[in-house]
């Protein structure tokens, strides 16, 4: 159901604004570069210093941005299953095609209580649903035992898997079956994910190259392999340099030396100083990609 390269989008900000007319650049600039899919509100969206009313809005105003032309996993997650609940609802009246659920952070949930958070979400909204599993964020690995009690749910149809591990990407796709939806999370593994049964990737550095991972992904569904690898070693520069700082800082500084969006990040991320090293060397980047 969600396959190729799908963005986990910034929340552009202005004066501390949620900024609507940087949103819809950037969604437009998206959905011209090839991109297969975007994910408003995940964690590069800053989606835990959104309140519920911004968060809504976020996914208000990508849905009405897209105009259908391609499908939009809304981040819709909490470490509350109530909450949850409550922001799968709303996506679901605004009418996107699935919701992305993070496993609950803080709380550090047993494995069968992560099984009982998803069914419940599940359960309460008739909405497919995309686990999300980045333990260095959330405190709590979920193991692919508990990926396979969930993906038995017939709303539960993926999960994005931001370990890095291929073994577990092996484990997922042994235990959920051939028709479940496996999305990486780290941009720097996609093709190997993609090489042991993966489907695709919610990815931070297509908001800067949407096409370049979506024609990765492409050209692996497609049994070019020399082509794909090519394209892999070409984002790797870039994405290191993204990485180099909390993200989204240094993709959102990127975004705005291309005149998307201003430099501006939610508190307590910091905005990155234009004139420092990180910021020079991911101008040079930009310029030698020919993106600036």
């Amino acid at each position: 159901m969600f396959q190729g390269a799908y963005t986990a989008l910034v929340t552009p900000m202005k004066k501390g604004r949620v900024d609507d007319e940087a949103l819809t650049r950037l969604v437009e600039t998206q959905i011209e570069g090839g991109i297969d899919g975007l994910v408003p509100c995940g964690t590069t969206g800053e989606s835990a210093t959104l309140s519920h009313a911004e968060h809504v809005h976020v996914v208000e105003v990508v849905m009405r941005a897209a105009r259908g032309r391609v499908p939009i996993l809304a981040g819709a997650g909490s470490n509350s299953t109530r909450e949850a609940i409550e922001l799968t609802r709303a996506c679901k009246e605004l009418g996107v095609s699935g919701t992305l659920q993070i496993t609950p952070y803080y709380n550090r949930p047993p494995q069968d209580g992560l099984v009982s958070h998803f069914r419940a979400i599940a359960d309460a909204v008739p909405l497919p649903m995309v686990l999300y599993n980045v333990p260095s964020r959330t405190g709590i690995d979920m193991l692919a035992d508990a990926v396979a009690a969930c993906a038995s749910h017939p709303q539960i149809v993926g999960i994005k898997e931001a370990t890095g591990d291929m073994h577990r990407v092996a484990e997922i796709r042994e235990q959920c079956g051939p028709d479940f939806d496996i999305l990486s999370g780290d941009d720097f593994s996609v093709l190997g994910l993609l090489a042991v049964g993966g489907n695709g990737v919610i990815s931070v550095i297509t908001n800067i190259l949407p096409g370049v991972l979506a024609q990765m992904c492409k050209a692996v569904r497609e049994g070019d392999l020399a082509k794909a690898q090519a394209l892999n070693h070409e984002h790797l520069p870039l994405t290191r340099l993204l990485f180099a700082d909390s993200n989204p800082i240094p993709t959102k500084a990127c975004l705005h030396m291309m005149g998307v969006c201003e430099n501006e990040n939610r508190s307590p991320l910091r905005d990155l100083d234009m004139q420092g090293e990180l910021a020079a060397s991911l101008r040079a980047q930009l310029t030698a990609m020919k993106l600036l």
